[in-house]
């Protein structure tokens, strides 16, 4: 298979080509007329249907172009005659004083000019089932009529079709034009569909081109001028590219047997840019010969029978491909058609197979980019070919329930099963498949089971398929049954996919009519007539009285009954404002009507604005409560209370002051709402509630799960019967004991109720919310339990309430489950944790146990606030620069002292060294962790976590020593002598270490890893994946354990070390402000060399948090850079080493005379504590020279400060 980064060079480099070479009309640019104009002057051209292009017989049509006028003299825009008949079947003309629409040689006539010179978009529909014809101007309607039942049902097949003037056709066959009646302008964009598009369809029709005739010139004929026109250029994001691939021959026959889809696939995902994302893929049977394959509504090009299919193999053959694309961010239409031609006009190579597309077969065109409903008929697949009788009559639908076995692994099934039901069933154009639903069936048995494994190259999967068959042809029921049976049982081979039909049912069904209803909106009243199902229905608006609201006549798939659907009324203006709620009056009938327009003004105020006022929130509850209060709510009246509810609280409404009226509402509804069955959930985005009838003997027990997706859409899980734990995959658990049983009132109806809230506005307490310091926050989704009629309190057996945390618990934190409290904050509300018993199961879960039923959640006791995000940006380059210019200056650090031998003659020297090197293991490693974690390379990971945890301690080991070294100096300076002495120093400093990390992995090797984590970095508050320890219990044991015990034994040698060189400084003859310097100089010193600087990590808490975490990020990414700095600078036995080596003449220092300076500082300060700082040990006196006179040396050993 080609590698993607193959792929990726591949168009790299064309994109490259298609930039310095731009595309022009040659062999790679489309034959799109997409921003070209016909022109019609004198002399007349003639533009004509290509005679090889087949328009279809269609029973609904819609017809559009555009067209621009420049004299008022008679002109024809365009004509479509049948074969043999001078009648128009199809047309459009127009005289100075009016336009003239034909339709099967009847024509009607409109009292409307068209403006001269000006561009104006005509288009007409008609429906033979609908019996309607509809004339657009600029997309508003100027004719809706009914046409005459006796007129044909069909438009005629392979008729004659000219633009700019009419037609007849000759004795030879050849296409003549009428003089007389030629149009005088231009002419662009004539595009026809085989669907009757609503007047909604039509204003969104948009740059989608036709599916029967389209905008190409591929499929005209013509001797007229063209000319671009900048005004007629379109931006669109749906294409679909159709065309036919030959594969040619491969050495290898193993190749192939790839699938034609997935070669598909590859070819176009390596060829097209990324602004154009595959959204689906149609591929056919391969085939011999190359030649353009149609499996759609559109035009035929005349070609041979259809193809077969002769074997499994791919190579030296052709297949058709049709792929659905998207474009992001949408573009000019022309360009796209242009680029897409060129970049697939050229051989690909996959799996050493090399495709070569048929470039008369290539087409792009912009697609229609929304739903339609009812689906198109299909007049063109040659699957059903058995012809009905033709009858005039109503509709007649069936249910068909298929059971069917998949081989094959497509890219989605669902998508490849509807295009097969569908070309089996629309295939003679009297059938439509509507409300296909398609699952798979995973449950099948054993037998079937090892059936699939012995399948090789593929898998086997069964797929239940239920949907609606119309048909407005009819014949008798059990021939429409037999041949409905006929064609979903016959196999299907596409490639590597089949299908195999296991079981076909169907039945007719009779699902009655929409009866009349009076509907009240706020956008008036509406009487909708009795309608046939799938009819959709248009009323004029009331205002404004131009548009139109429309309503669909819905066949429901679960009851096989027509009902209404909900009215369109995106056209009309709302009549009622939030203000004129209160004069509406709730019957116990009128729920439904009322809550629909508190429903609409609610969508139309939240659409004009982002909140709703504090009046306006209590004019909806109220009016809400009181529908509640007083009508019958039944489930589609609660969805949309619910529906209300959910708008309200996920828009920047400050809900706070009516929270408690609306969990009241919300209880109240759950009680009050009537629905069948035992059991009803309704959800909403962020909002879910549950409802349970119960018997009070048969009642065992009751858990209410909840799981949000991403967009906030929960999904409710029910269980009727006690769950000690979660339910899986969920978010919320609650868990009602059977001991509940013991408070369901009697003589009543039972009912339990369960709530989900996945936003915290109704749950504000003002005591938290209004703390200064308060760190306590809502950390879960908050889920309730109630019991009608009753208050459940005092249980002996706990409610268990299950929530997953939204940030992960830190081992200092603090939750606590909590419940709200109605009475709290003087009425307002707040949490209370009485009652409840928190079980902390992990950092992302807690269990509560209370005895009492209300509103749970789990409340978070943070010990710090989170960093804000711009200074955790600014804490992470800190740290980032910091430790690259330590790592920089401890390396110069080592260098000198590695290269300079005299430098390292003492064990101060030698310490020195091993703390650089250990500081600079630390800071590259830190540096480069994120990068080395970004190989997702587990191994790698660890052992990289390992390499830092290891120099993290060996540093801090080494500061300690470096601490006993100057006690050691300092305080016991006779009788100092260990022997191997550095030896020891360095099995202590690099062993303890290694013994404490090999503990971690011999423990648990998964101690380390990768994870989003901020105590790896310290100061780092980045949420990039970093290797480093995973498990808190050996981070808090041998991280900061360790480290507050190297911090706590330095700080005491440090004071220790102050206090003897202040004591020494007082004999040494000196003026004060020198004193002063020498021992801050000292002081800051050892702070750096003990690493004292560390210890502010333990005090980053309360107000002054942020400052303390910015010094010690600068503090401690820095300490190689002030090692650096006081060990090697402002040193001058290290300053001479390097003038004795320096190139330049000035600053050279002969050796001699250097060292012999150096030779006598150093017998001056010989015992001097700082080898550390010429602050106290300086050029010319040692403070500690009357401490360790030479006379109480062993004449063999040196001494320990050496």
């Amino acid at each position: 298979m080609i590698s993607t980064r193959s792929l990726y060079l591949l168009t790299f480099c064309f994109c490259t080509l298609v930039s310095v070479f731009p595309l022009n009309s040659g062999t790679s640019a489309s034959t799109s007329l997409w921003g070209e104009k016909v022109q019609f002057n004198d002399p007349p051209c003639m533009w004509q249907l290509h005679p090889e292009v087949v328009v279809p017989a269609l029973n609904e049509l819609s017809v559009c172009v555009l067209l621009r006028g420049s004299s008022l003299a008679q002109w024809t825009g365009f004509v479509y005659k049948a074969p043999g008949k001078n009648h128009i079947e199809l047309g459009l003309a127009a005289t100075s004083e009016r336009l003239t629409v034909w339709l099967f040689g009847q024509f009607w006539q409109l009292p409307k000019v068209l403006k001269l010179n000006e561009w104006h978009s005509i288009c007409l529909t008609w429906s033979s089932k609908a019996r309607r014809l509809r004339f657009y101007i600029n997309e508003k309607i100027k004719l809706d009529v009914n046409v005459d039942p006796g007129l044909p049902q069909q438009l005629a097949h392979n008729g004659t079709l000219t633009l700019g003037q009419s037609h007849y056709v000759g004795a030879d066959g050849n296409v003549w034009p009428e003089y007389g009646n030629n149009l005088q302008g231009e002419i662009g964009l004539f595009r026809m569909w085989g669907k009757e598009w609503s007047p909604m369809e039509v204003r969104r029709l948009g740059c989608a081109d036709g599916d029967v005739l389209s905008w190409d010139l591929r499929q005209w004929k013509h001797d007229c001028p063209l000319t671009p026109d900048d005004s007629l250029h379109c931006e669109w994001s749906r294409y679909k590219i159709k065309t036919s691939v030959f594969v040619a021959e491969s050495l290898n026959p193993g190749n192939c047997l790839v699938s034609p889809e997935e070669i598909t696939r590859n070819w176009l995902e390596s060829m097209l840019p990324g602004s154009i994302s595959i959204l689906d893929i149609f591929v056919s049977l391969p085939n011999q010969t190359c030649h353009m394959v149609n499996t759609s509504a559109g035009p035929h090009v005349k070609q041979p029978q259809a193809m077969e299919e002769l074997s499994n193999s791919i190579c030296g053959k052709c297949f058709s491909c049709e792929v659905d694309v998207s474009v992001d961010p949408a573009a000019n239409v022309k360009v796209v058609q242009d680029n897409v031609t060129a970049l697939l006009n050229s051989t690909f190579s996959y799996n050493s197979l090399t495709l070569t597309v048929d470039l008369n077969s290539l087409t792009v065109f912009p697609a229609v980019a929304f739903p339609v409903l009812p689906e198109p008929l299909s007049s063109t697949s040659t699957a059903l070919t058995t012809p009905l009788t033709s009858f005039v009559g109503p509709d007649v639908f069936f249910r068909v329930n298929v059971t069917l076995s998949m081989i094959g692994n497509p890219t989605k099934p669902e998508e490849v099963i509807k295009r097969w039901v569908k070309q089996q069933l629309e295939s003679n154009g009297v059938m439509s498949v509507l409300n296909l639903i398609i699952k798979e069936q995973v449950n099948r048995n054993m037998k079937q089971y090892i059936e699939d494994l012995m399948i090789v190259h593929s898998q086997q999967k069964q797929y239940i398929c239920n949907f609606h068959v119309q048909t407005s042809k009819q014949n008798n029921v059990t021939e429409i049954k037999s041949l409905i049976d006929a064609a979903l049982a016959s196999k299907y081979e596409n490639g590597s996919i089949t299908i195999q039909t296991k079981m076909v049912a169907t039945e007719q069904i009779v699902p009655g009519n929409c009866l009349e209803e009076l509907t009240s909106t706020s956008y008036g009243s509406y009487i909708w007539p009795e309608t046939f199902p799938l009819f959709i229905e248009e009323m004029g608006c009331e205002k404004p009285r131009s548009e139109r609201a429309y309503r669909q006549c819905k066949l429901n798939i679960e009851t096989d009954r027509a009902s209404w659907a909900n009215p369109d009324m995106t056209n009309c203006e709302v009549l009622v404002t939030i203000s004129d709620i209160g004069n509406i009056t709730v019957t116990p009938d009128n729920g439904a009507e009322v809550v629909g327009i508190i429903q609409d003004i609610v969508n139309v105020q939240l659409g004009n604005g982002s909140q709703l006022s504090s009046s306006q929130l209590v004019s909806v509850v109220e009016k809400l409560w009181e529908v509640v209060d007083i009508s019958i709510i039944d489930s589609a009246s609660g969805a949309d209370i619910v529906s209300i509810v959910a708008d309200i609280l996920l828009s920047e409404t400050d809900v706070t002051p009516v929270s408690n009226t609306v969990l009241d509402l919300t209880e109240k509804l759950g009680n009050s709402m009537e629905f069948q069955g035992e059991l009803t959930s309704i959800t909403a985005p962020a909002l879910a509630l549950s409802m349970v009838n119960v018997d009070r003997d048969e009642y065992d027990g009751l858990t209410f799960g909840v799981s949000m997706s991403s967009e906030m859409n929960p999904e409710v899980h029910v269980n009727q019967s006690f769950e000690s734990g979660p339910l899986p995959q969920t978010d919320a658990t609650i868990s009602l004991p059977s001991e509940l049983n013991t408070f369901f009132p009697t003589g009543v109806r039972n009912r339990v109720q369960f709530h989900f809230y996945a936003t915290q506005d109704l749950f504000q307490d003002p005591g938290i919310a209004n703390a200064t310091h308060s760190s306590w926050s809502l950390n879960s989704y908050v889920i309730s339990a109630s019991i009608n009629n009753s208050v459940v309190m005092n249980l002996g057996d706990p409610v268990v309430v299950t929530l997953n945390h939204h940030n992960p618990k830190q081992p200092e934190d603090k939750v606590q489950c909590m419940f709200w409290d109605f009475k709290r904050n003087g009425g307002l509300g707040g949490w209370n944790g009485s009652g409840c018993e928190t079980r902390s199961i992990s950092s992302h879960q807690t269990i509560c146990l209370c005895d009492h039923l209300t509103h749970f959640a789990v409340l978070l006791d943070v010990s710090r606030a989170p960093i804000p995000e711009a200074h955790g940006h600014a804490l992470t380059i800190l740290s980032y620069v910091g430790c690259g210019i330590s790592s920089l200056f401890l390396g110069f650090t080592l260098v000198t002292y590695l290269v300079f031998g005299k430098l390292r003659r003492d064990n101060s020297a030698k310490i020195l060294i091993n703390l650089s090197a250990a500081l600079l293991g630390l800071s590259l490693l830190f540096l480069l962790d994120s990068w080395l974690s970004s190989f997702s390379n587990y191994g790698l990971c660890i052992a990289t976590a390992v390499a830092l945890h290891y120099f993290l301690l060996a540093s801090f080991t080494w500061m300690g020593l470096e601490a006993v070294q100057l006690y050691f100096m300092v305080v016991k300076v006779f009788n100092t002598y260990v022997p191997m002495y550095m030896l020891k120093l360095c099995a202590v400093g690099w062993g303890i270490p290694l013994v404490i990390v090999s503990l971690v992995l011999a423990i648990d090797k998964d101690a380390y890893g990768s994870s989003p984590t901020e105590k790896a970095t310290v100061s780092l508050q980045s949420t990039e994946h970093f290797c480093w320890l995973q498990n808190d219990i050996s981070f808090y044991v041998t991280v900061v354990g360790f480290i507050l015990l190297v911090l706590v034994f330095n700080a005491s040698m440090f004071v220790v070390v102050l206090i003897q060189i202040k004591k020494t400084s007082t004999n040494k003859k000196s003026t004060k402000r020198s004193s002063t310097l020498r021992e801050l100089r000292a002081a800051l010193s050892l702070t750096v060399l003990l690493g004292l600087t560390w210890s502010m990590g333990f005090f980053s808490f309360g107000p002054g948090r942020l400052v303390i975490m910015y010094l010690f990020t600068i503090c401690n990414t820095l300490q190689g850079f002030f090692v650096f700095l006081f060990h090697c600078v402002m040193k001058e036995n290290v300053r001479n080493q390097w003038r004795m080596s320096s190139c330049c003449g000035r600053f050279r220092l002969r050796e001699s005379s250097a060292w012999s300076q150096s030779t006598t500082v150093t017998t001056r300060c010989k015992r001097s504590e700082l080898d550390y700082s010429d602050s106290v040990a300086s050029t010319n006196s040692s403070s500690l020279k009357s401490l360790t006179p030479h006379s109480k040396q062993h004449p063999n050993r040196p001494n320990r400060g050496q």
